[in-house]
């Protein structure tokens, strides 16, 4: 008990705590604030996440702002990689239609094309596309601009397809062919075959497009047109020299991160443990 106890809760806590000392140990040696501050002077921006920023709103308006930013991208990357990627890891001419093209644009950083974002969309946002012009419901829509969106959406997209395409791929013919043999239509191989075999490979490429998303959403948020959100905040802190708000907000973008990981290795381990049981 005491050994799985240490194990399970222990020793994923020692290296943090580590890091903690080291951190608290070396702010205290450099005395300079603007260099490092020190843990109690972070931490003491955590016991107030509702206090205003630099006059910039709340840590917590803001991390909430960036997280509406971080799902808009990656939600609208999830709709076109998943039946993409199912469609590529089925039919052999698809992938050979798209294969190409895909690998083409994957190893292109979705930070090279914040320049040509910017050509094509500007800073039109939500409430352009709308047509809202005043009111709360235009300060909540005007901060979702389409230049953030797509380049967390490049970000989240290639995770996603790389892994449900190997997941397909990775389906025994043999199923697909008996099912076609009792009479199962294509509808039914999808839903039935294709996507229950494929689905622990797809949620792993859910887990790593959704940290791709987040990675990329301090650099969305410091394109113009930008005037919150977390990686904002942090920019700006920067330029006044607050390093103690810049270590929060990075440790904010981490646990937020940490918690959705742990959130989807929880349902990787409750829906898919007969997948670790079979290899």
């Amino acid at each position: 008990m005491m050994k799985s106890f240490s194990y399970r809760i222990l020793l994923p806590a020692a290296a943090p705590l580590l890091v903690l000392i080291l951190w608290q140990y070396a702010a205290v040696k450099l005395e300079n604030d603007v260099v490092l501050p020190t843990v109690p002077q972070v931490w003491g921006l955590f016991l107030r996440p509702n206090e205003d920023i630099l006059r910039l709103g709340s840590m917590m308006q803001n991390l909430g702002m960036s997280t509406m930013r971080v799902l808009c991208g990656y939600f609208a990357g999830l709709a076109l990689a998943l039946p993409l990627g199912i469609l590529m890891g089925h039919y052999k001419t698809v992938n050979r239609f798209m294969g190409a093209l895909v690998e083409m644009l994957r190893p292109m950083p979705p930070l090279a094309w914040i320049p040509l974002i910017l050509a094509w969309f500007g800073v039109a946002s939500f409430a352009t596309m709308l047509g809202i012009e005043e009111g709360e419901w235009y300060v909540f829509f005007n901060n979702i601009k389409f230049s953030m969106l797509i380049i967390i959406f490049i970000g989240a997209f290639f995770p996603i397809l790389l892994n449900t395409i190997h997941g397909v791929e990775s389906v025994r013919t043999t199923l697909v062919d008996s099912a076609r043999v009792l009479g199962a239509s294509e509808r039914d191989i999808f839903v039935k075959i294709l996507l229950p075999a494929a689905a622990p490979s797809i949620v792993t490429g859910m887990r790593l497009g959704l940290g791709v998303a987040w990675m990329c959403l301090v650099a969305a948020e410091m394109m113009p047109g930008s005037i919150s959100g977390i990686g904002y905040v942090i920019t700006h802190a920067y330029t006044v020299a607050r390093t103690d708000i810049v270590m929060a907000g990075m440790i904010s973008i981490g646990a937020m991160g940490l918690a959705i990981d742990a959130a989807f290795r929880y349902f990787e381990g409750r829906f898919f443990s007969w997948q670790r049981l079979s290899r």
